[in-house]
């Protein structure tokens, strides 16, 4: 097999080099957790070192240190900001109304079906052919509403909402506001306050940090129901030891992050965009503008996005469709529906997630070898001849 070519990077980017040696020091060397107000050598020296591991993370988003809630990724960190801020309320205050949008990522929609099921009233805005949230529909459905889910960068097709412009709707409104920005953080610039965000989520798997590692920012003075419930970890948040090892890796991938890969990694998606639109009878889903740096969803007409994973994947490419037989359920891409794109356009549709381990050369080869396989595959659908007659 040729020399592969990763770009799952969406998914899961592998762990830097550093990252790696700092949390090896925390399995072998310095493996304390942090104690009470007084502990042994190895509880203080761990206090101490996940305590700077707040401050790293907190200054990339203008946050304080004491605002940072460390967790097992964005599986977690955005069921404990959902169901954690509406189970606070609903003890307190009843059933409420909260709003969502139509593309956010599984974890999201489940936690609001979850919600839902117990009583609350669930609102989902739409979205136009981009990705981007329908403004006024939001508008319209925030007023009575107390809590709020929008995602700053898409999963799938890679959309950058306005989060401000969603965060001063929601203030204006007197509404908690969460963000999910697990694609975002460290391609992005962000700033809690300037979005007026309170809850943001971010996971290191999609960062050169481990997976399993992750944080939450809330707000100073929000409310949070525990999920995981034990002794008085996370300010009393979250029960159970926390992970140094991942909190570790976590904090050193924040520290290795630079403004120069994440331009690199831009010019490295618009060369392989445009190479892969020379493809005929292939189309871009989401923006060309206002997208991650490090995302290209492209669909190809006449062919399934599984034979294209399997087949690109046999030469050495690795990436991921959004094809109904690639998902459990058999059900094609929710995010390409919901952008009004069809069964066939969702089916052939494949993301490829770029990283800074990624080359312009090999941006290259990727479209080489998708158009092979593109007309490979064409060759042989009998869907994509009738077509073109």
């Amino acid at each position: 097999m040729a020399e592969v070519i990763y770009l799952d990077n969406g998914n899961v980017t592998r762990v830097s080099d550093r990252v790696f040696e700092a949390m090896k020091e925390r399995y072998l060397i310095s493996y304390g957790v942090p104690g009470g107000e007084f502990g042994h050598l190895f509880e203080e020296e761990a206090g101490d070192a996940i305590w700077k591991a707040r401050e790293t993370i907190a200054g990339k988003i203008g946050a304080k240190p004491e605002e940072i809630i460390f967790t097992s990724g964005v599986t977690e960190g955005n069921n404990f900001a959902v169901k954690g801020t509406v189970g606070y309320m609903e003890k307190h205050s009843g059933k409420q109304k909260i709003v969502t949008s139509a593309i956010e990522r599984k974890c999201i929609l489940a936690s609001f079906k979850y919600l839902e099921s117990r009583g609350h009233e669930a609102v989902r805005i739409g979205v136009d052919s981009e990705g981007f949230i329908n403004i006024e529909e939001l508008k319209e459905n925030i007023k009575g509403a107390s809590f709020l889910s929008v995602q700053h960068a898409n999963q799938e097709i890679g959309t950058v909402q306005d989060i401000k412009a969603v965060g001063d709707i929601a203030d204006d409104e007197g509404v908690i506001f969460h963000t999910d920005a697990s694609h975002s953080f460290l391609r992005e610039k962000i700033d809690v306050s300037r979005l007026n965000v309170d809850l943001l989520t971010i996971s290191g798997h999609l960062i050169h940090a481990p997976l399993g590692s992750g944080a939450l920012f809330v707000r100073e003075g929000m409310k949070l129901e525990p999920l995981l419930h034990g002794d008085l970890r996370e300010f009393g948040k979250r029960g159970g030891n926390p992970n140094m090892p991942a909190i570790a890796g976590l904090a050193e991938a924040v520290k290795e992050a630079r403004k120069e890969d994440v331009e690199r990694v831009r010019l490295m998606r618009d060369r392989l965009t445009n190479a892969l639109l020379e493809i005929p009878d292939s189309e871009l889903n989401g923006p060309h503008k206002y997208r991650v740096v490090d995302n290209v969803n492209i669909s190809f007409r006449g062919v399934e996005g599984e034979a294209v994973l399997m087949l690109a994947s046999e030469k050495g490419l690795i990436v991921r469709t959004g094809s109904a037989c690639f998902n459990p359920a058999l059900k094609y891409s929710y995010v390409i529906s919901a952008i009004g794109k069809g069964a066939e356009q969702a089916n052939s549709s494949t993301r490829f997630g770029l990283s800074i381990y990624n080359t312009a050369e090999e941006m290259d080869r990727a479209a080489e070898t998708m158009r092979f396989v593109i007309e490979k595959l064409r060759q042989i659908s009998p869907l994509y001849r009738n077509r073109r007659k």
